[in-house]
């Protein structure tokens, strides 16, 4: 029953990552906030994984998080996921 409910959690996080990734392709304000939160994680995945014959796997995981995060909060993407650079005004 354990493997049961553990594989469901995953196929609805799975299913939820697809939605922000395609809110980030759409550049969807929303989706930045899951993003950086899901990187977060991953980053502490990859600590745990720190040692032993699995440090390929923890730099790995570590990498591409960072990759991502360093992607999200460029200038560019930042434009484009607060509306583009000809928002002048500060949203509230």
């Amino acid at each position: 029953m354990l493997g049961l409910t553990t594989a469901g959690f995953f196929l609805v996080y799975g299913v939820a990552l697809g939605f922000v990734a395609r809110g980030l392709s759409k550049a969807v304000r929303w989706s930045r906030g899951p993003t950086v939160f899901t990187q977060l994680i991953q980053l502490l995945v990859a600590y745990s994984f720190w040692g032993g014959s699995t440090k390929v796997v923890a730099i790995a995981l570590a990498v591409a998080a960072l990759a991502v995060l360093i992607c999200v909060f460029q200038k560019a993407s930042t434009d484009a996921l607060a509306g583009g650079e000809a928002n002048d005004h500060p949203v509230l």
